[in-house]
């Protein structure tokens, strides 16, 4: 049988209930009595659901010794479930190593920068170059592949667990050796190591590779580009773990899909989403929300970027809270409608599975106070019915099911190599955030009400009236040239401080900033100033920067200023300028829309959210870029598109605490009209409505 390519090939969810859409949770039925296992799965079908991931941190009880399997209990757990219509995305077990492994080979625990050992006793202990503990994981996939090939009820491969959330860096002998061996796969020689590294500085120059380490902890600032380079490293060493245990899935199940759950929130930062997504058959994403005043659009920002990796074709939502996690310093509970706001947004954004973490809140461990489907005070419990609510207005989504996300206008490009290398040690300020600064620029096209894509470096841009790419750090010459292509053919960009200042080897290019975008941006930084904590600088439109402020000359004639700086040693200094390419240089022929010329607009400090509301309106007007929704309801109200050749879904998603009431037409698949079946939309707090729409 091939391997499934098709972006719906996975979608073989037992339909419990008529649910086509993925329903369900991570389940360990391993920490309770047999006995538990049939409340179990009634509960799943009375909630609609069709689709568990199974022991993921089973690997003890099913290899108890080196020597001794125990397969009893998972049999007894796979039939179960086939038996109830539920399908499993049955997980390897490799996740955390037995105590039985490490006490055997000790080599096999990461160590930190400082030297110490990560010791059992949480989760994820293991080196991902360790090729001891590699050789016992595939021994282990081999072993499960083999047991459960044929299997019923198996629908899905679930390799590891959130590759790196806890073991991403690790400074061993081990990861050291294959450190080596990527660098003389990178660069060939070490003299053209040295070269990239810099190392005439500091006398670190080196005459072999044997001499090279990984970044341990150091009397002053390590190596910059070392530091890039163990992160590039670090990341593709996960990568090559991933695709060790997918091989052979694939050669024992050559007709089960393969997937591994991502982590794209928040600041999880480690591991390059970009390079790995063509290395499962389809994305998975776990997600749990932040408490602030951003928490949902950062949702929606995760969401956006996730549907995007995965080309705009459905994925999976393989796990996210219920109500509260464990983790944080304060464990919020979710608000009323909370729990179904988010997972619909999810789904607005692509995913075609809903999964929790977990299924039965746990008793003991470290996560006992993670919410799950059914929490400790169980079936009788607000959390339950909203989990039963939720399975059924999935089923009222069947329609959805295998629509891509319809490409919007609107871009916001997320490089993985720019977060890294800007929140380096030794810059000009360590209080820049490069994901924050992103999200600010995505809140803000969320509360103009404009729908914008989050996509990764290297994405086509072609389609795209606006391009924004904040705090864009570490511009490659290709990238430079492909930006000023984009400019060139009628595209507007927006990039921002800190931004074009450094190449791929995090060498500064010279010659002043924003490096080699200073001719499309038309504009020459000879001196960043950065801001302490206390201070902000105020812009002739009134708006306030905090953190950041830079010199900006103006270099170029077709160059319009949009702001400049008020008062302080940059009074009068351009601070948000905006350069016109092509038949716009020549006047305001792109301002409405009706020109063909680009435009490059440059941003010198950080704005906020509000702060950005002017410099978005210049562009957006002059991109000709508008609002989908009604002027009442913008910024109120997010929308996010799927489509199929014939129709088009648009979900309304409610950014707010009060009822909301818009006026669109199209079918009602999820939500209700006021006033008779003509009336406006009424979105509740927290609400979401979906309606089918002919496509464009």
């Amino acid at each position: 049988m091939p391997r499934p390519d098709s972006a719906r090939t996975w979608l073989r969810w037992p339909e419990t209930a008529g649910n086509p859409l993925a329903y369900g949770a991570d389940y360990n039925p391993d920490q309770w009595p047999r006995e538990v296992w049939d409340e179990d799965v009634a509960l799943m079908r009375e909630a609609g659901v069709n689709v568990v991931s199974l022991a993921i941190f089973s690997w003890a009880r099913i290899q108890p010794s080196a020597g001794t399997w125990d397969w009893a209990w998972l049999d007894d757990a796979m039939d179960l479930l086939h038996r109830n219509g539920i399908g499993v995305d049955l997980a390897t077990a490799t996740a955390s190593p037995p105590p039985w492994l490490t006490t055997a080979h000790p080599e096999v625990l990461p160590v930190t920068r400082t030297g110490e050992t990560l010791w059992p006793g949480a989760r994820q202990h293991w080196r991902p170059t360790s090729p001891v503990f590699r050789e016992h994981a595939l021994r282990l996939v081999e072993a499960v592949a083999t047991r459960y090939a044929e299997h019923p009820a198996l629908v899905a491969w679930h390799v590891n667990n959130e590759l790196g959330c806890h073991n991403v860096y690790d400074y061993s002998d081990d990861a050291a050796r294959a450190f080596r061996t990527w660098l003389e796969a990178r660069y060939g020689t070490v003299d053209a190591l040295n070269d990239a590294w810099g190392t005439a500085f500091w006398s670190q120059r080196y005459g072999a590779l044997d001499e090279v380490l990984p970044p341990r902890v150091a009397a002053s600032h390590p190596n910059p580009t070392q530091q890039l380079d163990f992160k590039r490293f670090s990341s593709d060493a996960l990568r090559d773990h991933l695709r060790a245990e997918r091989e052979v899935l694939r050669r024992l199940t050559p007709g089960v899909p393969v997937t591994t759950n991502f982590m794209v929130m928040g600041e999880t930062r480690g591991m390059n989403y970009a390079e790995w997504a063509p290395e499962v058959d389809f994305v998975s994403n776990d997600h749990y929300t932040h408490p602030g005043p951003q928490s949902h659009d950062e949702l929606s920002f995760s969401a956006n970027l996730t549907g995007n990796l995965a080309g705009g074709r459905p994925w999976f939502l393989m796990e996210h809270a219920t109500s509260a996690v464990n983790w944080q310093p304060v464990n919020v509970a979710k608000k009323p409608g909370a729990l179904v706001r988010d997972s619909l947004t999810h789904v607005a954004h692509g995913a075609d599975a809903v999964c929790f973490f977990q299924w039965r809140q746990s008793s003991a461990g470290a996560e006992k106070y993670h919410s799950g489907m059914v929490p400790h005070a169980g079936r009788d419990s607000s959390v339950f019915r909203e989990v039963v609510r939720l399975g059924g207005e999935l089923r009222d989504l069947a329609p959805v099911v295998g629509a891509h996300r319809a490409p919007a206008r609107v871009a916001v490009l997320f490089d993985w190599t720019s977060w890294w290398a800007s929140e380096q040690d030794s810059h000009p300020s360590d209080r820049l955030r490069y994901r924050a600064e992103a999200l600010d620029w995505y809140s803000a096209l969320l509360a103009a009400g404009v729908r914008a894509d989050v996509v990764p470096t290297g994405a086509p841009l072609t389609g795209y009236a606006v391009v924004v790419a904040p705090v864009l750090h570490v511009v490659p010459q290709a990238l430079a040239d492909e930006l000023t292509a984009y400019v060139a053919g009628g595209g507007h960009l927006v990039t921002t401080y800190f931004s074009g200042v450094v190449d791929e080897h995090d060498h500064a290019w010279l010659g002043g900033y924003p490096g080699p975008l200073r001719d499309l941006l038309g504009i020459r930084v000879e001196e960043l100033e950065p801001l302490l904590d206390d201070e902000t600088v105020t812009l002739d439109d009134g708006t306030v920067g905090t953190l950041w402020s830079e010199r900006v000359d103006v270099t170029d004639d077709a160059v319009e200023v949009l702001a400049r700086y008020a008062g302080g040693d940059l009074d009068g200094r351009a601070a948000v300028t905006r350069r016109r390419v092509g038949s716009a240089a020549g006047g305001d022929a792109g301002v409405d829309g009706g020109g063909s010329g680009g435009s490059a607009t440059y941003v010198s400090t950080r704005l906020g959210v509000d702060g950005l509301r002017p410099v978005l309106t210049a562009v957006l007007d002059g991109a000709g870029v508008t609002s989908e929704l009604p002027q009442e309801v913008r910024g109120r109200v997010e929308l996010a598109v799927r489509a199929t050749e014939a129709d088009a879904f648009w979900f309304l998603v409610n950014r707010t605490a009060e009822a909301v009431e818009v006026a669109v037409d199209g079918d009602v698949l999820l939500g209700e009209r006021g006033q008779g079946a003509t009336g406006p939309l009424v979105l509740g707090p927290r609400g979401v409505a979906v309606l089918r729409r002919a496509a464009r």
